[in-house]
């Protein structure tokens, strides 16, 4: 028994010696071409290696080096570049057959560049593409060269990359993913595989990819980005400033969280899942909405039209609700979108909190309470440049900390009317249109009790500056019985947070004249016409 014992033991420590002696055996680099000839047919790409080494204990070849072309009509500059790449094979032909055969790759650090051209083309769109029927003919099994390589991928793995995403036209800065760890397991052309993504964003978040894609696309023309495929999508923490991703929209910033799904045919995408955004700003001048603001949405977007249509879009902000629908066209310099948003009813104090994401500044002190709001609302154009028009309303609502009666005592034919410490609005309305330019508000109409019927329109400009003229109707008690029922006309200037209310002198003087027009003007209008024809009979 110890006999046996001990040829077991020599026979393992020959068979140990046999395989640290391989290496010098073996020369790695005479697979190196029929490597890279594979991998350039594999990825359609002309691929480069390193030198070569043979790692046995690890049943594999390693390259210090890796290097993928890009597609000519992208540039000269490499696809792909790593400092090393791990080709897992299967040893026994390797040892009897000097036959290389790869079951797994493994690419540390790579950097990937991946580009996007204006007509929704990808640099990589055409990387792996299958030859269709119209292709040369394959290879036949004679005609190949001794040293063609046998490849069967069971896992493709990319540990510590840094990906990134550009245009190559226009103004977009580049959207950053990294420590990208990506897995293609059980890989093949012809069929269906699973894959994960998990990467952080530069400049804040976390993004996690599950899903399985396949078979790629065949044909000459064949399109990478139409490869059918599904996905469940997690991202945490996302800073859309930081990130570049507000790019399109510069004003808008904030830190995004999203759960989601899709799946796409190849030429139709499927989206839907819930977003949810905190201190989210979505105008110039605006400050971070105090309250996490949530999007549950589905949409479909049409790859080779770049163009998509919201079909659900459902808006939480606590307790507030609206509903967005509509549509968006992708070009080569800005998103066009054409969006509707219904807002009936909503918890004023909910809005309140979104407010100065909006860039909508109250009076200094001053808090909506109570109350509801509606709005109804058309977006429209370039999210840089976005127009909004439409209706809004306000209803049974208090604006404590701003006594409007006090403010608007300034002006003679309104001083004396009773205030206090808050004003209550019985309702507000009015039609909205919001652009870079500045905002316009016409057709208000506002009941305050304390006051009576005020209405009227103006302008706010980009720096908050008010230009508005208006008129008050008193109620028919109290003061109003005393001056009469003639609309008081006012202007309201200063900023949004520190209104100023003035007398309208010229419009004062125009209701004058109206309310003379049937006694003393018409006298006089009889003497002054008398003195003409006087004149001119002399």
């Amino acid at each position: 028994m110890k006999r046996v014992a001990l040829w077991v033991g020599i026979f393992v420590a020959v068979v140990f010696l046999l395989l640290l002696a391989l290496p010098f055996v073996i020369n790695a680099n005479e697979f190196r071409p029929a490597l890279e000839s594979s991998l350039s047919r594999a990825l359609r790409r002309s691929v480069q290696l390193g030198d070569l080494k043979l790692t046995v204990l690890s049943g594999g070849v390693a390259a210090s080096n890796l290097s993928v072309a890009d597609d000519p009509a992208f540039g000269s500059q490499p696809f792909v570049q790593a400092k090393s790449l791990q080709v897992s094979v299967e040893l026994l032909p390797l040892i009897f057959s000097r036959k290389l055969h790869v079951t797994e790759v493994a690419i540390d650090q790579p950097e990937v560049t991946l580009i996007g051209k204006a007509s929704g083309q990808w640099n990589f769109s055409t990387l792996g593409a299958r030859p269709g029927a119209k292709a040369a003919p394959a290879e036949t099994q004679a005609e190949k060269p001794a040293n063609a390589l046998d490849l069967s991928v069971r896992l493709v793995k990319i540990t510590n990359g840094r990906f990134s995403l550009r245009k190559s036209l226009g103004h977009w800065k580049p959207l950053v993913l990294e420590q990208v760890n990506l897995e293609l397991r059980d890989f093949s052309a012809e069929s269906e595989f699973p894959f994960s993504l998990a990467a952080k964003v530069a400049g804040g978040g976390e993004l996690k990819l599950e899903g399985k894609a396949g078979p790629l696309p065949g044909g000459a023309q064949a399109d990478l980005t139409a490869t059918p495929s599904s996905i469940a999508v997690t991202v945490a923490k996302l800073d859309l400033a930081g990130s570049n991703l507000n790019d399109v929209a510069p004003e808008v910033s904030g830190l995004l969280a999203f759960d989601g799904s899709g799946d796409s045919d190849g030429k139709r995408i499927h989206l839907k899942g819930r977003l949810k955004a905190e201190k989210l700003k979505l105008a110039r001048g605006g400050t971070p909405a105090r309250r996490t603001v949530e999007f549950d949405y589905a949409l479909e977007h049409d790859l080779e039209k770049h163009s998509g249509v919201l079909s659900r879009g459902d808006l939480h902000i606590g307790a507030a609700q609206a509903a967005i629908t509509g549509s968006y066209v992708q070009q080569p310099e800005a998103v066009f979108v054409k969006l509707n948003l219904a807002a009936p009813g909503m918890s004023v104090p909910e809005l309140a909190e979104l407010l100065p994401a909006l860039g909508i500044v109250l009076p200094a002190g001053s808090a909506l309470q109570g109350g509801t709001a509606s709005a109804h609302l058309t977006m429209d154009g370039t999210l840089d440049r976005l127009v909004t028009t439409g209706s809004i309303g306000l209803s049974k609502t208090r604006l404590t900390g701003f006594d409007l009666p006090k403010k608007m005592a300034t002006i003679e034919r309104l001083a004396g009317i009773k205030g206090g410490p808050d004003t209550e609005i019985e309702t507000l309305s009015g039609n909205l249109r919001l652009a870079p330019e500045g905002t316009a508000v016409q057709e208000i109409r506002l009941i305050v009790p304390a006051i009576g019927e005020i209405s009227g329109g103006g302008n706010v400009s980009p720096a908050k500056a008010l230009s508005f003229k208006m008129s008050a109707l008193l109620h028919t008690s109290g003061i109003a019985a005393v001056i009469g029922r003639e609309p008081i006309p006012f202007a309201i200037e200063g900023t949004c947070s520190q209104p100023v209310f003035r007398p309208d002198v010229k419009g004062v003087a125009a209701e004058e004249v109206k309310r003379i027009e049937g006694g003393a003007a018409k006298a006089a209008g009889g003497i002054l016409r008398g003195l003409l024809d006087r004149q001119k009979k002399n």
